[in-house]
């Protein structure tokens, strides 16, 4: 697998971008201001991520995706992985991830690579998205916000 920075005349993995986040809107915003990267295997992209600068020496991990039949073999993990030594080769200090209260594997996998949750966004969901989100049979409320300091 390779993980390489999204060509400027590349078109984005809209349909895996949606795995994560099912706002054409919002993910339409944070192309345009972050830098996309995708993940390769036998020239076929398995997975995604943006990465986006939020506050100084700040960014922020706003959609992390992999291919449904790659699920499960460790590439998100990779891609998260990736992401912090970019962000830290760049010189960034800290990197904050976002998602939803339902998002049981999301939120250990994100803690077993040092996450750790520091806040809640009450209702971000309900303010942010015009359908309801249910995931494992649990309504999708609130944005469970997680940082990791960076060396």
């Amino acid at each position: 697998m390779q993980i390489r920075k999204l060509n400027k005349n590349d078109k984005p993995p809209i349909d895996l971008l949606f795995l994560a986040d099912p706002s054409r809107k919002l993910i339409e915003e944070y192309l345009k201001r972050g830098a996309c990267y995708i993940a390769e295997k036998n020239n076929k992209i398995i997975g995604v991520y943006i990465l986006l600068p939020t506050k100084p020496n700040t960014i922020e991990l706003v959609n992390i995706a992999v291919s449904e039949h790659e699920q499960g073999k460790g590439v998100g993990k990779q891609l998260i992985m990736d992401a912090i030594q970019k962000s830290t080769a760049n010189g960034y200090k800290t990197i904050e991830v976002g998602t939803g209260n339902s998002s049981i594997g999301q939120l250990a996998l994100y803690q077993k690579c040092g996450f750790r949750i520091n806040s809640i966004d009450r209702d971000f969901f309900v303010r942010h998205y015009e359908e309801d989100i249910f995931e494992n049979g649990i309504w999708c409320r609130d944005m469970i916000r997680l940082s990791q300091k960076l060396k």
